[in-house]
Protein backbone atom coordinates (compact mmCIF):
# COMPACT_ATOMS: atom_id res chain seq x y z
CA UNK A 1 0.00 0.00 0.00
CA UNK A 2 3.19 2.27 -0.69
CA UNK A 3 0.69 4.52 -2.99
CA UNK A 4 -1.35 5.06 -0.11
CA UNK A 5 0.97 6.18 2.47
CA UNK A 6 2.88 8.32 -0.67
CA UNK A 7 -0.46 10.25 -2.19
CA UNK A 8 -2.53 10.57 1.45
CA UNK A 9 0.50 11.80 4.13
CA UNK A 10 -2.13 12.03 6.69
CA UNK A 11 -2.69 9.20 8.80
CA UNK A 12 -6.34 10.40 9.10
CA UNK A 13 -6.92 10.74 5.12
CA UNK A 14 -6.04 6.75 5.54
CA UNK A 15 -7.48 5.82 7.97
CA UNK A 16 -10.99 7.19 6.16
CA UNK A 17 -10.12 5.70 2.82
CA UNK A 18 -9.73 2.11 4.38
CA UNK A 19 -13.11 2.68 5.86
CA UNK A 20 -14.21 2.83 2.49
CA UNK A 21 -12.60 0.47 0.61
CA UNK A 22 -14.01 -2.12 3.72
CA UNK A 23 -17.42 -0.51 3.82
CA UNK A 24 -17.86 -1.21 0.15
CA UNK A 25 -16.39 -4.05 0.27
CA UNK A 26 -18.77 -5.45 2.38
CA UNK A 27 -21.52 -5.14 0.47
CA UNK A 28 -20.29 -8.15 -1.66
CA UNK A 29 -21.91 -10.80 0.85
CA UNK A 30 -23.62 -13.88 1.21
CA UNK A 31 -25.81 -15.11 4.34
CA UNK A 32 -26.11 -18.19 5.43
CA UNK A 33 -28.56 -17.57 8.40
CA UNK A 34 -32.34 -17.10 7.58
CA UNK A 35 -33.06 -13.24 7.10
CA UNK A 36 -30.70 -10.16 6.60
CA UNK A 37 -29.58 -9.39 10.19
CA UNK A 38 -25.97 -12.06 9.89
CA UNK A 39 -23.74 -11.42 6.42
CA UNK A 40 -20.53 -12.75 5.55
CA UNK A 41 -18.89 -10.50 3.24
CA UNK A 42 -15.55 -8.77 1.80
CA UNK A 43 -15.34 -6.83 4.28
CA UNK A 44 -13.54 -8.74 6.89
CA UNK A 45 -10.98 -10.02 4.52
CA UNK A 46 -10.78 -6.02 2.78
CA UNK A 47 -10.14 -5.19 6.72
CA UNK A 48 -7.48 -7.62 7.68
CA UNK A 49 -5.07 -6.93 4.51
CA UNK A 50 -5.69 -3.59 4.64
CA UNK A 51 -4.23 -3.70 8.67
CA UNK A 52 -1.49 -6.53 7.68
CA UNK A 53 -0.42 -4.10 5.13
CA UNK A 54 -0.54 -0.41 7.51
CA UNK A 55 0.83 -1.46 10.44
CA UNK A 56 1.91 1.93 11.49
CA UNK A 57 -2.00 2.83 11.88
CA UNK A 58 -3.57 2.71 15.19
CA UNK A 59 -5.48 -0.33 15.10
CA UNK A 60 -8.09 0.59 17.16
CA UNK A 61 -8.64 3.71 15.94
CA UNK A 62 -9.44 2.38 12.70
CA UNK A 63 -11.21 -0.39 13.83
CA UNK A 64 -13.69 2.59 14.86
CA UNK A 65 -13.40 4.27 11.93
CA UNK A 66 -14.04 1.83 10.08
CA UNK A 67 -16.99 0.02 12.10
CA UNK A 68 -18.77 3.78 12.34
CA UNK A 69 -18.52 3.89 8.11
CA UNK A 70 -19.91 0.65 7.67
CA UNK A 71 -22.46 1.25 9.97
CA UNK A 72 -23.80 4.99 8.14
CA UNK A 73 -22.61 3.26 4.73
CA UNK A 74 -25.73 0.38 5.24
CA UNK A 75 -27.84 3.08 6.75
CA UNK A 76 -28.06 5.04 4.00
CA UNK A 77 -28.24 2.19 1.52
CA UNK A 78 -31.08 1.07 3.17
CA UNK A 79 -33.04 4.33 3.59
CA UNK A 80 -32.22 5.13 -0.30
CA UNK A 81 -33.92 1.74 -1.04
CA UNK A 82 -36.87 1.45 0.97
CA UNK A 83 -39.38 4.20 1.96
CA UNK A 84 -40.53 2.48 5.20
CA UNK A 85 -37.53 1.49 7.18
CA UNK A 86 -36.57 4.12 9.96
CA UNK A 87 -33.24 5.29 10.42
CA UNK A 88 -33.35 4.30 13.61
CA UNK A 89 -34.17 1.21 13.04
CA UNK A 90 -31.79 0.64 10.30
CA UNK A 91 -28.82 1.78 12.80
CA UNK A 92 -29.84 -0.88 14.61
CA UNK A 93 -30.13 -3.13 12.24
CA UNK A 94 -26.30 -2.64 11.63
CA UNK A 95 -25.28 -1.85 15.31
CA UNK A 96 -23.75 -4.88 15.30
CA UNK A 97 -22.00 -4.81 11.93
CA UNK A 98 -19.75 -1.61 13.87
CA UNK A 99 -19.52 -3.80 17.01
CA UNK A 100 -17.79 -6.85 14.77
CA UNK A 101 -14.92 -4.73 13.25
CA UNK A 102 -14.35 -2.87 16.42
CA UNK A 103 -13.74 -6.26 18.11
CA UNK A 104 -11.57 -7.14 15.41
CA UNK A 105 -9.32 -4.24 15.49
CA UNK A 106 -8.90 -4.65 19.53
CA UNK A 107 -7.91 -8.67 18.74
CA UNK A 108 -5.51 -8.19 16.05
CA UNK A 109 -3.98 -5.01 18.94
CA UNK A 110 -2.99 -7.64 20.82
CA UNK A 111 -1.08 -9.24 18.23
CA UNK A 112 -0.01 -6.26 15.88
CA UNK A 113 3.70 -6.11 17.82
CA UNK A 114 4.46 -9.36 16.83
CA UNK A 115 3.21 -10.13 13.23
CA UNK A 116 6.63 -9.81 11.90
CA UNK A 117 7.30 -12.68 14.13
CA UNK A 118 4.58 -15.01 13.05
CA UNK A 119 4.58 -17.43 10.43
CA UNK A 120 2.04 -17.35 7.54
CA UNK A 121 0.74 -20.50 9.17
CA UNK A 122 0.28 -19.14 12.86
CA UNK A 123 -0.51 -15.80 11.20
CA UNK A 124 -3.81 -17.44 9.67
CA UNK A 125 -4.67 -19.33 12.76
CA UNK A 126 -4.41 -16.36 15.26
CA UNK A 127 -6.57 -14.03 12.90
CA UNK A 128 -8.84 -17.18 12.20
CA UNK A 129 -9.36 -16.65 16.57
CA UNK A 130 -9.67 -12.92 16.11
CA UNK A 131 -12.08 -13.40 13.40
CA UNK A 132 -14.39 -16.10 15.08
CA UNK A 133 -14.37 -14.06 18.21
CA UNK A 134 -15.52 -10.95 16.43
CA UNK A 135 -18.24 -12.97 14.67
CA UNK A 136 -19.58 -14.44 18.23
CA UNK A 137 -19.67 -10.46 19.83
CA UNK A 138 -21.77 -9.37 16.67
CA UNK A 139 -23.86 -12.84 16.90
CA UNK A 140 -24.37 -11.84 20.73
CA UNK A 141 -25.24 -8.14 19.78
CA UNK A 142 -27.30 -9.15 17.50
CA UNK A 143 -29.46 -11.57 19.74
CA UNK A 144 -29.79 -9.33 21.96
CA UNK A 145 -30.83 -6.04 20.21
CA UNK A 146 -33.63 -8.39 18.42
CA UNK A 147 -34.69 -10.80 21.09
CA UNK A 148 -33.35 -13.69 19.48
CA UNK A 149 -32.56 -17.01 20.39
CA UNK A 150 -28.81 -18.13 20.26
CA UNK A 151 -27.07 -19.70 17.41
CA UNK A 152 -26.85 -23.64 17.92
CA UNK A 153 -23.43 -25.52 17.42
CA UNK A 154 -23.43 -26.44 13.75
CA UNK A 155 -24.32 -22.64 12.81
CA UNK A 156 -20.94 -22.12 14.95
CA UNK A 157 -19.22 -24.53 13.06
CA UNK A 158 -20.51 -22.83 9.45
CA UNK A 159 -18.60 -19.57 11.52
CA UNK A 160 -15.38 -21.31 12.34
CA UNK A 161 -14.76 -22.82 9.08
CA UNK A 162 -15.47 -19.35 7.15
CA UNK A 163 -12.94 -17.48 9.47
CA UNK A 164 -10.25 -19.83 9.03
CA UNK A 165 -11.15 -20.08 5.13
CA UNK A 166 -10.76 -16.44 4.61
CA UNK A 167 -8.39 -15.65 6.77
CA UNK A 168 -5.88 -18.02 5.36
CA UNK A 169 -7.30 -16.75 2.00
CA UNK A 170 -6.20 -13.54 3.37
CA UNK A 171 -2.78 -13.86 4.99
CA UNK A 172 -1.70 -15.74 2.00
CA UNK A 173 -2.43 -12.60 -0.92
CA UNK A 174 -0.52 -10.62 2.29
CA UNK A 175 2.33 -13.35 1.69
CA UNK A 176 2.09 -13.42 -1.65
CA UNK A 177 1.85 -9.04 -1.73
CA UNK A 178 5.10 -9.50 0.96
CA UNK A 179 7.04 -11.42 -1.17
CA UNK A 180 6.64 -9.69 -4.55
CA UNK A 181 7.69 -6.11 -2.36
CA UNK A 182 10.77 -7.99 -1.31
CA UNK A 183 11.49 -9.07 -4.66
CA UNK A 184 11.48 -5.49 -6.02
CA UNK A 185 13.19 -3.69 -3.25
CA UNK A 186 15.51 -6.84 -3.01
CA UNK A 187 16.29 -6.30 -7.25
CA UNK A 188 15.99 -2.20 -6.53
CA UNK A 189 19.32 -2.94 -4.07
CA UNK A 190 20.75 -5.17 -6.15
CA UNK A 191 21.47 -2.97 -9.21
CA UNK A 192 22.34 -0.34 -7.16
CA UNK A 193 24.84 -2.11 -6.15
CA UNK A 194 25.77 -3.22 -9.24
CA UNK A 195 25.93 0.26 -9.76
CA UNK A 196 27.94 1.49 -6.84
CA UNK A 197 30.20 -1.42 -7.94
CA UNK A 198 31.18 -0.08 -11.38
CA UNK A 199 31.35 3.14 -10.20
CA UNK A 200 34.02 1.77 -7.55
CA UNK A 201 35.83 -0.30 -10.50
CA UNK A 202 35.68 2.76 -12.30
CA UNK A 203 37.04 4.82 -9.28
CA UNK A 204 39.97 2.41 -8.76
CA UNK A 205 41.48 2.40 -11.73
CA UNK A 206 41.29 6.37 -11.64
CA UNK A 207 43.18 6.08 -8.21
CA UNK A 208 45.47 3.85 -9.98
CA UNK A 209 46.53 6.42 -12.62
CA UNK A 210 46.65 9.23 -10.18
CA UNK A 211 48.98 7.31 -7.38
CA UNK A 212 50.81 6.76 -10.76
CA UNK A 213 50.94 10.10 -11.57
CA UNK A 214 52.12 11.24 -8.06
CA UNK A 215 54.86 9.21 -8.25
CA UNK A 216 56.34 10.79 -11.72
CA UNK A 217 55.58 14.01 -10.35
CA UNK A 218 57.55 13.15 -7.01
CA UNK A 219 60.58 12.31 -9.12
CA UNK A 220 60.28 15.19 -11.83
CA UNK A 221 59.98 17.31 -8.73
CA UNK A 222 62.77 16.06 -7.13
CA UNK A 223 64.78 16.25 -10.58
CA UNK A 224 64.05 19.64 -11.58
CA UNK A 225 64.95 20.86 -7.68
CA UNK A 226 68.69 19.08 -8.07
CA UNK A 227 68.99 20.67 -11.68
CA UNK A 228 68.38 24.25 -10.11
CA UNK A 229 70.52 23.50 -6.82
CA UNK A 230 73.36 22.48 -9.81
CA UNK A 231 73.35 25.61 -12.01
CA UNK A 232 72.62 27.66 -9.40
CA UNK A 233 76.54 27.21 -8.47
CA UNK A 234 77.11 28.52 -11.65
CA UNK A 235 76.54 31.99 -11.78
CA UNK A 236 76.47 32.02 -15.58
CA UNK A 237 73.52 30.09 -15.26
CA UNK A 238 71.83 32.04 -12.30
CA UNK A 239 69.07 33.02 -14.59
CA UNK A 240 68.19 29.69 -15.74
CA UNK A 241 68.53 28.56 -12.27
CA UNK A 242 65.80 31.18 -11.16
CA UNK A 243 63.57 29.90 -13.92
CA UNK A 244 63.81 26.13 -12.93
CA UNK A 245 63.36 27.14 -9.44
CA UNK A 246 59.73 28.33 -10.56
CA UNK A 247 58.88 26.18 -12.71
CA UNK A 248 59.60 23.40 -9.78
CA UNK A 249 57.74 25.55 -7.71
CA UNK A 250 54.59 25.04 -9.90
CA UNK A 251 55.22 21.41 -10.09
CA UNK A 252 55.07 21.18 -6.07
CA UNK A 253 51.56 23.35 -6.49
CA UNK A 254 50.69 20.77 -9.03
CA UNK A 255 51.40 18.00 -6.80
CA UNK A 256 49.92 19.22 -3.99
CA UNK A 257 46.65 19.71 -5.58
CA UNK A 258 46.93 16.10 -7.02
CA UNK A 259 47.46 15.00 -3.09
CA UNK A 260 44.30 16.60 -2.38
CA UNK A 261 42.18 14.83 -5.07
CA UNK A 262 43.95 11.33 -4.24
CA UNK A 263 43.10 12.09 -0.51
CA UNK A 264 39.51 12.49 -1.46
CA UNK A 265 39.37 9.32 -4.40
CA UNK A 266 41.20 7.37 -1.26
CA UNK A 267 38.17 7.48 1.14
CA UNK A 268 35.91 6.58 -2.20
CA UNK A 269 38.01 3.19 -2.29
CA UNK A 270 38.96 2.74 1.59
CA UNK A 271 39.81 -1.08 0.93
CA UNK A 272 38.45 -1.56 4.55
CA UNK A 273 35.38 -0.13 3.69
CA UNK A 274 34.99 -2.38 0.22
CA UNK A 275 32.82 -5.33 0.49
CA UNK A 276 33.90 -8.99 0.20
CA UNK A 277 32.57 -10.79 -2.31
CA UNK A 278 32.88 -14.24 -3.80
CA UNK A 279 35.26 -15.04 -6.73
CA UNK A 280 32.22 -16.73 -8.18
CA UNK A 281 29.98 -13.12 -7.88
CA UNK A 282 32.40 -10.67 -9.30
CA UNK A 283 32.06 -13.22 -12.36
CA UNK A 284 28.68 -12.76 -12.57
CA UNK A 285 28.65 -9.36 -11.74
CA UNK A 286 31.63 -8.88 -14.69
CA UNK A 287 30.01 -11.08 -17.35
CA UNK A 288 26.27 -9.37 -16.62
CA UNK A 289 27.48 -5.48 -17.02
CA UNK A 290 29.42 -6.70 -20.28
CA UNK A 291 26.18 -8.42 -21.68
CA UNK A 292 24.09 -5.30 -21.32
CA UNK A 293 27.61 -3.57 -22.43
CA UNK A 294 27.52 -5.88 -25.93
CA UNK A 295 23.62 -5.42 -26.33
CA UNK A 296 24.34 -1.75 -26.50
CA UNK A 297 26.83 -2.06 -29.45
CA UNK A 298 24.08 -4.40 -31.11
CA UNK A 299 26.29 -7.84 -30.71
CA UNK A 300 25.52 -11.32 -29.86
CA UNK A 301 28.00 -12.10 -27.34
CA UNK A 302 27.61 -15.61 -25.33
CA UNK A 303 29.38 -15.25 -22.04
CA UNK A 304 30.35 -18.65 -20.36
CA UNK A 305 32.15 -19.31 -17.29
CA UNK A 306 33.95 -21.67 -15.54
CA UNK A 307 34.72 -22.15 -11.60
CA UNK A 308 36.78 -24.27 -10.60
CA UNK A 309 37.30 -22.49 -7.24
CA UNK A 310 35.58 -20.46 -5.25
CA UNK A 311 36.41 -18.29 -1.81
CA UNK A 312 35.77 -14.92 -0.48
CA UNK A 313 38.15 -11.51 -1.05
CA UNK A 314 38.57 -8.07 0.09
CA UNK A 315 39.62 -7.49 -2.78
CA UNK A 316 36.53 -7.53 -5.14
CA UNK A 317 37.06 -3.85 -6.55
CA UNK A 318 40.67 -4.54 -8.11
CA UNK A 319 39.65 -7.68 -9.48
CA UNK A 320 36.69 -6.03 -10.70
CA UNK A 321 38.71 -3.31 -12.54
CA UNK A 322 41.19 -6.03 -14.17
CA UNK A 323 38.33 -8.32 -15.11
CA UNK A 324 35.82 -5.61 -15.77
CA UNK A 325 38.72 -4.14 -18.46
CA UNK A 326 39.44 -7.34 -20.31
CA UNK A 327 36.04 -8.51 -20.78
CA UNK A 328 35.10 -5.06 -21.99
CA UNK A 329 37.76 -4.88 -24.44
CA UNK A 330 37.28 -8.86 -25.51
CA UNK A 331 33.30 -7.63 -26.69
CA UNK A 332 34.57 -4.54 -28.41
CA UNK A 333 37.28 -7.02 -30.13
CA UNK A 334 34.39 -9.16 -31.45
CA UNK A 335 32.51 -7.55 -34.73
CA UNK A 336 29.05 -8.97 -34.60
CA UNK A 337 28.86 -12.24 -32.45
CA UNK A 338 30.62 -14.72 -30.72
CA UNK A 339 31.75 -16.18 -27.21
CA UNK A 340 33.80 -15.08 -24.37
CA UNK A 341 34.58 -17.01 -21.60
CA UNK A 342 36.23 -16.65 -18.28
CA UNK A 343 37.64 -19.38 -16.65
CA UNK A 344 38.80 -19.70 -13.16
CA UNK A 345 41.12 -22.20 -10.99
CA UNK A 346 43.78 -22.73 -8.59
CA UNK A 347 47.23 -23.74 -9.62
CA UNK A 348 49.90 -24.39 -6.61
CA UNK A 349 49.52 -20.94 -4.62
CA UNK A 350 48.65 -18.92 -7.16
CA UNK A 351 44.73 -18.32 -8.79
CA UNK A 352 44.56 -17.99 -12.41
CA UNK A 353 41.89 -16.14 -13.87
CA UNK A 354 41.66 -16.94 -18.14
CA UNK A 355 39.42 -14.63 -20.28
CA UNK A 356 39.35 -15.92 -23.77
CA UNK A 357 37.30 -14.22 -26.86
CA UNK A 358 36.24 -15.67 -30.63
CA UNK A 359 37.06 -11.62 -31.71
CA UNK A 360 39.18 -10.07 -34.31
CA UNK A 361 42.46 -11.33 -32.67
CA UNK A 362 45.25 -9.49 -32.10
CA UNK A 363 48.36 -9.11 -34.68
CA UNK A 364 51.99 -10.52 -33.82
CA UNK A 365 53.03 -6.89 -34.19
CA UNK A 366 50.36 -5.54 -31.84
CA UNK A 367 51.02 -8.44 -29.45
CA UNK A 368 54.66 -7.18 -28.54
CA UNK A 369 53.10 -3.64 -27.43
CA UNK A 370 49.62 -4.23 -26.08
CA UNK A 371 51.03 -3.83 -22.60
CA UNK A 372 53.01 -0.67 -23.89
CA UNK A 373 51.35 2.94 -21.95
CA UNK A 374 49.10 4.85 -24.41
CA UNK A 375 49.09 1.33 -27.03
CA UNK A 376 45.53 1.54 -28.27
CA UNK A 377 43.43 0.01 -31.21
CA UNK A 378 40.38 1.72 -30.67
CA UNK A 379 40.03 5.06 -32.62
CA UNK A 380 36.64 6.62 -32.90
CA UNK A 381 34.98 7.40 -36.54
CA UNK A 382 37.03 10.57 -35.96
CA UNK A 383 40.09 8.97 -35.51
CA UNK A 384 40.37 9.78 -31.41
CA UNK A 385 41.79 7.28 -29.68
CA UNK A 386 40.06 5.29 -26.97
CA UNK A 387 40.52 7.16 -23.59
CA UNK A 388 40.03 3.23 -21.39
CA UNK A 389 41.81 2.52 -18.38
CA UNK A 390 44.40 0.72 -21.16
CA UNK A 391 46.10 -3.03 -20.26
CA UNK A 392 49.54 -0.97 -19.39
CA UNK A 393 47.69 -0.28 -16.35
CA UNK A 394 45.70 -3.57 -15.95
CA UNK A 395 48.86 -4.54 -16.09
CA UNK A 396 50.40 -2.51 -13.18
CA UNK A 397 47.73 -3.58 -11.15
CA UNK A 398 47.90 -7.01 -11.37
CA UNK A 399 51.70 -6.55 -10.57
CA UNK A 400 50.68 -4.18 -7.42
CA UNK A 401 49.60 -7.69 -6.36
CA UNK A 402 52.85 -9.55 -7.23
CA UNK A 403 50.86 -11.33 -9.98
CA UNK A 404 51.64 -11.74 -13.77
CA UNK A 405 49.36 -11.27 -16.84
CA UNK A 406 49.79 -12.56 -20.32
CA UNK A 407 48.79 -12.63 -24.03
CA UNK A 408 48.30 -15.86 -25.26
CA UNK A 409 46.82 -17.74 -28.69
CA UNK A 410 43.83 -18.72 -28.82
CA UNK A 411 43.34 -22.58 -29.76
CA UNK A 412 40.78 -21.66 -32.69
CA UNK A 413 42.01 -18.68 -35.54
CA UNK A 414 40.95 -14.79 -34.14
CA UNK A 415 41.01 -16.49 -30.45
CA UNK A 416 42.77 -14.08 -28.20
CA UNK A 417 43.55 -15.47 -24.59
CA UNK A 418 44.33 -13.13 -21.46
CA UNK A 419 46.23 -15.32 -18.38
CA UNK A 420 46.13 -13.50 -15.19
CA UNK A 421 47.48 -15.55 -12.38
CA UNK A 422 47.26 -13.62 -9.05
CA UNK A 423 49.07 -14.78 -5.57
CA UNK A 424 45.98 -17.07 -3.98
CA UNK A 425 47.36 -15.81 0.06
CA UNK A 426 47.08 -11.77 -1.51
CA UNK A 427 43.12 -12.43 -2.55
CA UNK A 428 41.86 -14.96 0.11
CA UNK A 429 40.25 -13.40 2.99
CA UNK A 430 41.02 -16.42 5.69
Amino acid sequence: MGWMQNRFKSQGAQIMIIALFVAIAGEFKITPFSGELFRIGLGSSTFLLLLLLMRQLPYIKTGIAVGIAVLLFRTLLDTASSDHLMLLESMRKHFSAMLYYIVFAIGMSLIRERLHEFHPLLLGACSSVVDFMSNEMELIARSTLFHLPYYQPAQWLLISVTAVVRCYFTVGLYSSITVNQMRIVHAEQQKRMEQMLMINSGLYGEVFYLKKSMRAIEQITVQSYDLYCRLNMLPEYKDYSRSILEITQQIHEVKKDSQRILAGLLKLTDKETASEMMLSEIVQFVLKSNQEYSRMLHKDVHMEQEMRVNYSTAHSIPLLTVLNNLVSNAVEAIELEGTIRIQVYGMLSETVFIVTDSGTGISELDKEMVFEPGFTTKFSQEGIAATGIGLSHVRDIVQSFKGSIQLKGGKLAGETTFVVALPTNALKKE
